[in-house]
C-alpha cells in the first residue's frame, strides 16, 4: 500500500498523555496528520481508550506473549503500520526496546520524546537520574530512533530549572508540560518541512 505522508502510527504503553495532546493538536488544527493507528503492547494500557475515544481507525492490542520473541512481535507491528499506510512511528510512553530490523524498517521514520535535555541521563529513570546527578537544569528531548537507545540524531529540545525541593514527581510533572507541548509540535513541523541529517545534526529546510 502506499505511504500516506500525513498518515502517523503511535506506539504506546501507558496512560497516552503524549499520545492525547498529540490528538487535541491534530483536532485543532495545529499539526496536519492524522493518526491512523494506535498499537499497544499493553491490554489495559488507557491510550487505547484514548484513541478509540477519539475515533482512531485502527486501535491495536498486540500481545508479545504471543509471539516467540522481539523481532517477530516487531515483525507484526512493522505489518500493521505498513497496512495502515502510516509515513511516520511516533513513540508515546512506548516501554519495550525496538529490534534492530524495525529500526532498519522505518529508519527516520520513527521518533521518540524522552525527559532528559540528550545527550545526558539516558534510559529508563532519566528524571532520577537527573536528581541524583544535582543538575540546576533539566528538560526533555525529541529525537530520531536509531538502534542506540536514546541515541538518535536530535529534532527539538525543551529545558526546565530544577528547584531545589524538587522531588520525582514535581520534576516529572514540569518536565511533562513541555513534553506536551514540542511532541506534537515537532510532529507537525515534520508533517511540513523536510530536514536532513549531517553526522548528528539534524537541519530544517
Amino acid at each position: 500500500m502506499e505511504i500516506k505522508a500525513s498518515n502517523i502510527a503511535v506506539m504506546a504503553s501507558g496512560k497516552g498523555s503524549n499520545l492525547q495532546v498529540l490528538l487535541d493538536a491534530i483536532k485543532s488544527g495545529a499539526c496536519p496528520g492524522q493518526v491512523a493507528l494506535v498499537i499497544c503492547n499493553k491490554a489495559d494500557a488507557h491510550a487505547l481508550t484514548i484513541a478509540k475515544d477519539a475515533g482512531v481507525q485502527q486501535v491495536l492490542f498486540i500481545d508479545p506473549k504471543a509471539y516467540a520473541n522481539r523481532e517477530a512481535y516487531d515483525a507484526a507491528c512493522a505489518q500493521a503500520i505498513e497496512d495502515a499506510a502510516c509515513a511516520w512511528i511516533v513513540l508515546a510512553g512506548y516501554m519495550r526496546i525496538l529490534s534492530a530490523d524495525f529500526v532498519s524498517r522505518f529508519a527516520g521514520r520513527i521518533i521518540n520524546i524522552h525527559p532528559s535535555l540528550l545527550p545526558a541521563f539516558v534510559g529508563g529513570d532519566a528524571v532520577g537520574d537527573a536528581l541524583k546527578h544535582g543538575v540546576k537544569v533539566a528538560g526533555c528531548t525529541v529525537h530520531l530512533v536509531t538502534e542506540d537507545l536514546d541515541g538518535g540524531p536530535i529534532l527539538a529540545q525543551a529545558s526546565v530549572p530544577v528547584l531545589e525541593d524538587d522531588d520525582w514527581q514535581t520534576l516529572h510533572a514540569r518536565i511533562q508540560l513541555e513534553e506536551h507541548k514540542i511532541y506534537p509540535q515537532t510532529v507537525a513541523k515534520l508533517l511540513s518541512q523536510s530536514f536532513t541529517v549531517e553526522g548528528r545534526r539534524v537541519r530544517w529546510l
